[in-house]
C-alpha cells in the first residue's frame, strides 16, 4: 500500500514519476530511473516571478518569496515588510480542480535581520474512492499543506545566513482502508539551511551566489507500519549577475543547479526477490540517504550527472515599474524529462505588485500535462503603504 500511495501522489502532482522500474524505457531506448519521494508538492514553484524565470531562485535579488528559494536572501530585502499571495492551477490539461495556493510575508527586525512566515496549500480536487470490486466508497478532497517560519541574518555587508522550519501535513485518503490496512494522514518536520553572498561590481553592477539545502527532515508514512518515505530533500546552488544599463533599464541573468538529496532506486534482479544487482539499498536513514545520494546511482558517475537539474532565468525592468522575464528548465529524460520554457511579466504600482508566469513545454512531439501552466502573484508592500499613509496623515495635520 505504501508504494501505491506514493505512486498515486507522484502521478497526480509532478507527472515526472517512476517507481524505480528500470524496465520502463524512454523514447531513446534508455531505462528510466527517476528519484521519487513523498510530498512532491514541496518542489512545485509557488510564485510567479521564479516561475517566469525557469524556476531560478537561489541567488536572484531578494524578494518576498525568498523563504521558499533561499531564506538567507531576506536579510538583504529592501522594504520593511510585506505580504503576498500566489495561485497556480496545476495540471489543468488533465483535471480542472488541482491547485496550489501560497501565502507568505516578512518583516524586518532591524537592519541586519528579518523574520518570515508562509503557508502552502495543495488541493488535489474531488476524488472518488472505490474498493477492489469497483464499489463506490464516496468522494474525498485530498489535500496537503505546510507552515513555514524563517529567520535571516547578515554577517557583514555582503554575506548572510538563513534557516527555515517547516511542518508538513499530507492527507491523501481520508483514512480509507486498503484491504485490512488503514491509511492515515502523513506528518513530518523539516528545516532549510541557506547562505547568500552579493557584491557590487563595476558601474553599479552586482554579482551574487546562493546555496539552499531544503526539506531536511523526518521521513513520512501514510500507514501505521514501519514503511516510510523520504521528503524531497534538495540542494540548490545558484548565481546571478545584474547590470544597470542606464538610469531607466536594469537586466539580470541567473542560473540554478539542483540535486535531490534522496537515494536513487537500485536495480533489482527480476528472478531473485530483493536482490540488488546495481546501485545501493535505498532503505536507509535520512542522514545516510543524504550522503549516499551523491554516489549510489546504478549507472555510476554518468547517471549521477544526469540527476542534476538546470534552471536559467532572465529579468528586465524598466524604471523599476515594469518587468519582463523568461527562462528555461531542464531535467534529463531518464530522470523525469521535464523540459520547458517560461515567460512572464511584473507590474509595480506604489504599494502593489502583480506578477504573472506562463509555461511552454520544450519536449518535441510530446504532449506535456504541464502545458499552459499559469501562475499569478499579488504582493502588498506594507512598509510603503505605512509610509505613504503616514505622510498623508501628517500632511492633513
Amino acid at each position: 500500500m505504501r508504494l501505491q500511495l506514493t505512486f498515486f501522489t507522484a502521478c497526480l502532482m509532478l507527472v515526472n514519476f517512476s517507481m524505480g522500474q528500470n524496465d520502463i524505457q524512454t523514447s531513446f531506448g534508455e531505462n528510466l530511473n527517476t528519484i521519487t519521494s513523498a510530498v512532491p508538492f514541496l518542489t512545485i514553484t509557488p510564485d510567479s516571478r521564479a516561475g517566469a524565470m525557469g524556476d531560478v531562485g537561489a541567488a536572484t535579488t531578494a524578494d518576498i518569496h525568498s523563504l521558499h528559494w533561499n531564506p538567507a536572501k531576506l536579510a538583504f530585502i529592501e522594504n520593511n515588510s510585506g505580504i503576498a499571495i500566489s495561485y497556480t492551477p496545476w495540471l489543468s490539461k488533465l483535471v480542472p480542480d488541482i491547485s496550489l495556493a501560497y501565502l507568505t510575508g516578512y518583516s524586518k527586525i532591524n537592519d541586519n535581520s528579518t523574520w518570515s512566515a508562509a503557508m502552502r496549500y495543495f488541493s488535489l480536487g474531488d476524488i472518488t474512492f472505490t474498493n477492489e470490486n469497483g464499489e463506490d466508497l464516496g468522494q474525498y478532497d485530498p489535500n496537503e499543506y505546510t507552515f513555514d517560519f524563517g529567520y535571516a541574518m547578515k554577517f557583514n555587508n555582503n554575506l548572510s545566513g538563513g534557516i527555515a522550519m517547516r511542518y508538513i501535513y499530507s492527507d491523501l485518503t481520508g483514512g480509507q482502508y486498503v484491504g485490512e490496512l488503514q491509511t492515515e494522514a502523513g506528518r513530518a518536520f523539516a528545516v532549510d539551511l541557506s547562505t547568500y553572498y552579493e557584491s557590487d561590481f563595476v558601474d553599479n553592477n552586482q554579482w551574487a551566489v546562493g546555496l539552499n539545502i531544503s526539506n531536511i527532515g523526518t521521513k513520512i508514512s501514510y500507514t501505521e507500519n514501519e514503511d516510510k518515505d523520504f521528503l524531497p530533500m534538495n540542494l540548490r546552488l545558484g548565481g546571478r549577475y545584474s547590470m544597470k544599463i542606464d538610469e531607466y533599464n536594469d537586466f539580470s541573468v541567473a542560473i540554478d543547479i539542483n540535486k535531490l538529496l534522496v537515494p536513487t532506486p537500485p536495480v533489482y534482479d527480476q528472478t531473485v526477490r530483493d536482490s540488488i544487482i546495481g546501485g545501493m539499498d535505498n532503505n536507509v536513514s535520512v542522514v545516510q540517504g543524504i550522503f549516499q545520494s551523491f554516489g549510489d546511482a546504478p549507472g555510476g558517475i554518468r547517471e549521477e550527472w544526469r540527476e542534476l537539474m538546470y534552471s536559467l532565468g532572465f529579468e528586465y525592468w524598466y524604471q523599476e515599474q515594469f518587468g519582463l522575464r523568461a527562462g528555461y528548465f531542464h531535467e534529463h529524460a531518464t530522470k523525469g524529462n521535464r523540459k520547458y520554457f517560461t515567460l512572464g511579466a511584473g507590474l509595480k504600482m506604489n504599494v502593489f505588485t502583480i506578477d504573472f508566469a506562463y509555461l511552454v513545454p520544450a519536449n518535441q512531439g510530446v504532449r506535456s500535462p504541464l502545458e499552459n501552466t499559469m501562475r499569478f502573484s499579488l504582493i502588498f508592500d506594507i512598509g510603503s503603504f505605512s509610509s505613504t499613509f503616514g505622510s498623508d496623515v501628517e500632511g492633513a495635520k
